[in-house]
């Protein structure tokens, strides 16, 4: 299990900006408004060998906040810090301490959490005497930091180390061993993941309810089908806090997300009785992003009797799982056990796919077709030329083409060559990364 960071402040204070710098990345949304960022997003970042998850969180607002969304985003930061392993309290060093951020001090005064102190926007460190009104909140010794230009994020990053736990040598070792498929069951709650889990594993080993949430932790168990082993995570539901409202969407997400850091292949278990809807979506998209093969199952199939229901429910598919036409659908009765036995099937060409190695003779030969073919880019009077491709990595299968000029690869000609690869080779079930580097310059890639 990756370790989790979460970080915490009122509005405006940098949050964003310094998970983009901690990631190396610019995946999360900056802007100078208040309340740009909502809803929670996680993101992959590593510092001395140890990988880790941030979690950025909406900016808290004073209890009485016009906002309405204002108690959802007070709600999901402080569960966001209950998940954490270490928490990052920002707050802005050009307003000095108000009384948002000493209201966000108290709410953190109540996890049992380590939490570290940052005062963003030192920018010059003659600033730095300013920070040290902040020991009023209460929190402990303040760190300056500028999140904009990197200045002190190599120590807070130190400083976050030290609070994570220490990996499991046991862990480690079986999981080298284990020649097991990991099979991540994921989902929104009551969706029926426990049940297709019992289903597939041939025991009422968890605890299965219409009530959203009754899985409290994952639970892993090998089993073993015409000799492959096989170990099934089932990451249902949430952790039950008592006296605490927690929405059920966060649970389910970090649970996903901590099952497919190990997991070969991802089972995303639909309700048909709704549709895919935009967590589907979100939980589909953590599992490519980790580099899972993917397999869609549409769950209670058996509920849905009339033709323009089913219509619409494979219009949801269509609609919002447009980035993964390549992964199967197969539609199931986990409470009957229909279609239940294919899924094994399924399983296996999804594995065998996500490990495939294609001869580079093989893709220099569909390059050659490509290029014959004459589709490419132009701008300003230069002209896309691909040299060369090979594989250059598996599980997921990752390609590398050797280019002229790296930055006339849009996104609508990733498209077409992934076309043009899933057409030539069977690649059904798995993702595939395409990374462009400029011809004898390898350290110019784009990804």
């Amino acid at each position: 299990m990756k370790p989790i960071v979460a970080i915490v402040g009122r509005p405006n204070v940098g949050k964003s900006t310094l998970v983009n710098r901690l990631a190396q990345k610019k995946d999360a949304i900056v802007h100078e408004s208040r309340g740009v960022t909502r809803d929670r997003s996680y993101h992959e970042a590593d510092w001395n060998g140890r990988d880790f998850i941030l979690i950025d969180t909406g900016g808290i607002e004073p209890m009485k906040s016009d906002d309405v969304f204002a108690d959802s985003i007070r709600d999901q930061a402080l569960m966001a810090g209950r998940e954490a392993d270490v928490i990052l309290f920002v707050v802005d060093g050009t307003t000095g301490v108000t009384e948002e951020d000493e209201s966000v001090a108290r709410m953190l005064k109540r996890l049992d959490v380590p939490v570290i102190l940052l005062v963003n926007k030192l920018d010059n460190p003659q600033r730095e005497d300013a920070m040290w009104e902040f020991y009023s909140l209460g929190i402990g010794e303040p760190h300056a930091l500028s999140a904009l230009h990197g200045h002190g994020t190599g120590d807070i990053l130190d400083l976050c180390v030290s609070y994570f736990p220490e990996p499991s040598e046991d862990e480690d070792e079986s999981e080298v061993d284990d020649d097991a498929l990991n099979i991540a069951i994921i989902g929104r709650p009551n969706a029926g993941k426990s049940s297709l889990y019992n289903k597939i594993i041939g025991s009422e080993r968890s605890i299965v309810s219409d009530v959203a949430g009754t899985t409290r932790d994952a639970i892993d168990t090998v089993v073993e089908h015409e000799g492959r082993r096989y170990r099934f995570v089932d990451t249902a539901g949430m952790r039950k806090k008592s006296n605490v409202h927690e929405p059920i969407e966060y649970y389910s997400t970090v649970r996903g997300l901590r099952a497919l850091e190990r997991a070969d292949v991802a089972l995303l278990v639909v309700d048909s009785t709704t549709g895919v809807t935009e967590q589907d979506q979100k939980i589909a998209n953590l599992a490519i992003e980790r580099g899972c093969a993917l397999i869609v199952l549409l769950n209670k199939w058996d509920l849905i009797t009339e033709e323009h229901e089913r219509e619409r429910v494979l219009e949801t598919v269509d609609f919002r799982l447009t980035f993964a036409t390549w992964a199967p659908i197969l539609r199931i009765s986990a409470l009957t056990g229909r279609a239940v036995v294919r899924i094994w099937q399924h399983i296996d060409t999804a594995a065998e796919h996500r490990a495939a190695v294609i001869p580079t003779a093989q893709l220099n030969r569909l390059l050659t077709e490509m290029r014959e073919f004459g589709h490419t880019v132009t701008k300003d009077r230069r002209r896309l030329r691909m040299n060369y491709v090979t594989q250059t990595g598996e599980k997921p299968p990752a390609f590398t083409f050797f280019v002229n000029h790296v930055d006339l690869v849009n996104d609508s000609y990733r498209r077409y060559i992934e076309n043009r690869f899933r057409d030539t080779f069977d690649l059904t079930g798995t993702p595939i990364r395409l990374r462009f580097r400029k011809k004898d310059a390898k350290k110019e890639e784009q990804e």
